[in-house]
């Protein structure tokens, strides 16, 4: 490989809210990586700090551009550049849309368990909401089509925030899928807002399919919401893009965008995200084969060592599913038990709702070294809680 993924890199000290823990705690929660962006990024950053002088920034066409063609390389979607929008986050996006797009006391629906930042992105802004349960057999989560017609038949439900591929179960849904999903939308007149962060991280040799893509009906009905930053580690630098081919439906965007101060660049995430989408390609593909061979090494670990454990299969994000329901349903206590017991934090799958309560999220983005030790701390946790 070219890029050295195994280099262990000290985030102590660098004010990460991730590695904010106690001496000899091993954070494996947050979504973001231990590893260093692509070289070819850090050196846009650096020659943008040696510049020394870092006023207001517009954002340029290169930006609109370097989006525009990346999805259309990359994911098969030809992408306008005009139908671009800078935005500081995913989430700030989110809650901006549910602001613009529906009415105070009106519902949003989501399809759960999924990213609890969703349910604060709704409820912050007064508005209530509605999820739709993914059906769990046999391991596998698929879409309840039927829960999801009934829910947006309501004429009070406008959006519907939708995760593709879906965080945190790692799914990538299907163009048929996302096919039924969009004709639901149609016949009732729900928007779709689609995060799309995650869909970078697929597994080596799988793609997903971005849902404005399947038809021009649901391009005109929804806001695709992506960014850099969780395939390059950029979280920090705070830039994402709104992707919105109608005309009319993007000009509310950005105004609701523009209205809620979330519209401006920092000096810093717009060079980074044009060295990414125009440079960062090959170091992308080394990462994913990375943490692929990481999501097969941590499965075969947890079937063979950790009886009642179960890892979800998945073919996207760097998070893995762990469904926990064979020796605990309340996975906010079990997280609480590992992190006291072995210092591991992991997230609690209760707080992404749905039938979360039985799993636990583990971030795979890490050193080989890394994982290894989490593993081990997880095996000897599970151990202890089922001796109690």
């Amino acid at each position: 490989m070219t890029y050295d993924f195994d280099e262990p890199v000290e985030r102590s000290g660098t004010y990460a809210t991730k590695w904010n823990v106690a001496p000899g705690e091993l954070p494996m929660w947050v979504a973001d990586m231990d590893f260093r962006t692509a070289p070819e990024v850090t050196e846009a950053v650096v020659a943008r700090a040696k510049h020394g002088v870092f006023g207001y920034t517009d954002i340029p066409d290169e930006f609109r551009q370097s989006v525009a063609c990346w999805w259309r390389e990359r994911h098969g979607w030809n992408v306008d550049p005009q139908w671009v929008d800078f935005c500081t986050g995913v989430v700030p996006a989110l809650s901006s849309c549910v602001r613009t797009l529906s009415q105070p006391g009106g519902k949003v629906a989501v399809v759960a368990p999924v990213y609890n930042i969703f349910f604060n992105s709704i409820l912050n802004s007064g508005r209530e909401a509605i999820s739709c349960d993914l059906d769990y057999v046999d391991g596998a989560y698929h879409l309840d089509l039927g829960a999801l017609e009934r829910t947006l038949s309501d004429p009070q439900v406008r959006l519907l925030i939708f995760c593709n591929p879906h965080n945190p179960t790692g799914t990538i849904w299907t163009a048929d899928e996302l096919r039924a999903v969009g004709d639901i939308c149609a016949r009732h007149g729900v928007t779709v807002i689609s995060d799309e962060i995650h869909c970078d991280l697929t597994a080596p040799g799988t793609s997903y399919t971005p849902f404005a893509s399947v038809s021009d009906e649901y391009a005109r009905v929804s806001v695709t919401c992506v960014s850099a930053s969780k395939a390059f580690n950029l979280a920090g630098l705070q830039g994402a893009a709104v992707i919105i081919p109608d005309d009319e439906l993007r000009a509310r965007v950005v105004k609701g965008l523009n209205r809620d101060e979330v519209a401006e660049s920092n000096d810093f995430a717009v060079v980074a995200a044009i060295a990414a989408f125009t440079k960062g390609g090959p170091w992308l593909d080394e990462l994913r084969a990375y943490l692929q061979a990481n999501r097969e090494h941590a499965t075969s670990f947890i079937a063979s060592r950790i009886p009642g454990l179960h890892a979800t299969a998945a073919n996207a994000t760097y998070l893995m599913w762990i469904d926990c329901g064979a020796i605990c349903e309340d996975s906010i206590a079990l997280a609480g038990f590992l992190r006291q017991e072995t210092g591991l934090i992991l997230s609690a799958g209760a707080v992404y709702r749905g039938n979360g309560s039985r799993f636990l999220r583990m971030n795979l983005a890490c050193p080989r070294s890394r994982l290894d030790d989490g593993l081990g701390r997880l095996e000897r946790g599970i151990a202890a809680w089922t001796r109690r």
